[in-house]
């Protein structure tokens, strides 16, 4: 494929959108032409400097649906594993590229790297594949009558999944059910009181448990996917309640009296032990003295030692089903 175009350096901020209505925000004439989506091995792929970040999961970014159809020249995707989400993300690209922009998607192949070549073709877009380091990339230009994106944008589009009761979208946490292991910290949930934080709050529903306590005052839910931040601001209808877009183990919360949390350990399809112990030492410096955590997590995730490091005491709650519940005390 040919190098990807130039990109204008300037753009005006993107407003943020309201769950389910996305954004009418059109890029502006200052706006990048380039976009990424994700995080693309830079051995693998170029993404021109400047490019405007798409991703989700990537606090401050923009997203594809603040974007007019057409609206960019060239974009890098780094696609995700879930096939819903996958094609939805597939089927943005393609709309909001200019007739004939250049779209490069890669993706390991145990994580539907294999599927990226019929996916596109199944979009009306001629393919050039290639091999490297286990990824499949693909390179392609916008079609001019692409095929399915709506059917596709409209599977992987917000909606309430009556299952769970609540607003959801394929890609988050455990988007279609509740997953194992915030059962059983629902089921084991004390009282709480005081200033909370839910750390890694996904849709809201352990934060939905927590402030059914009257005691408690405050509870800031933090999460780093925008798609489960706009889920959350429906799912959680209470004044109490603040939802931050943010890294957790970023945030500058403090003298909190609670913490829940059940932290991820994976960072885009990829395991990573340290993040939940990150966010360990994160509640630890966002609780006041005697402040408490409750967390969940698999029995054979390492953090007890990191817990007796961050917290005077630590008590194992629970342990059922492969999981632990921990209280620690500041």
């Amino acid at each position: 494929m040919s190098a990807l175009p130039p990109v204008e350096l300037g753009f005006r901020p993107l407003r943020q959108s309201c769950y389910g209505t996305g954004v009418t925000e059109i890029l502006s004439p200052l706006s990048p032409r380039a976009a990424v989506y994700g995080a693309p091995p830079a051995d693998l792929v170029d993404v021109p400097d400047g490019a405007l970040q798409l991703s989700p999961l990537r606090p401050g970014g923009g997203a594809f649906e603040a974007l007019a159809d057409g609206a960019l020249d060239a974009l890098t995707v780094a696609a995700p594993p879930g096939s819903i989400e996958r094609r939805y993300v597939l089927a943005q690209a393609l709309r909001t590229l200019a007739l004939g922009g250049a779209l490069t998607v890669l993706a390991p192949k145990d994580k539907g790297g294999q599927r990226l070549r019929a996916e596109l073709e199944g979009f009306g877009c001629e393919v050039a594949e290639r091999s490297k380091a286990r990824q499949r990339i693909c390179g392609t230009q916008k079609p001019a009558d692409p095929n399915g994106l709506a059917e596709a944008i409209a599977e992987g589009s917000p909606s309430f999944v009556e299952a769970i009761g609540l607003h959801s979208q394929p890609g988050i946490f455990s988007w279609n059910r509740i997953d194992p292991g915030s059962a059983l910290l629902l089921r084991h949930l004390p009282p709480l009181a005081g200033r909370g934080a839910d750390l890694g709050a996904g849709l809201g529903i352990l934060s939905k448990a927590v402030l059914a306590s009257p005691k408690v005052e405050a509870l800031t839910l933090v999460e780093i996917d925008r798609r489960a931040v706009e889920a959350a601001r429906l799912n959680v209808a209470d004044p109490r309640a603040a939802v931050l877009w943010a890294d957790a183990r970023e945030t500058g919360l403090g003298d909190l009296d609670f913490v829940v949390s059940n932290p991820p350990f994976h960072a885009e399809g990829i395991e990573d032990r340290g993040l939940g112990q990150a966010f360990i030492t994160a509640a630890a410096r966002m609780l006041r003295r005697s402040g408490a955590l409750l967390l969940v997590a698999n029995r054979h995730m390492p953090y007890e030692d990191v817990l007796r490091t961050s917290f005077r005491s630590v008590e194992t709650r629970v342990e059922e089903a492969g999981y632990k519940i921990f209280e620690a005390r500041k």
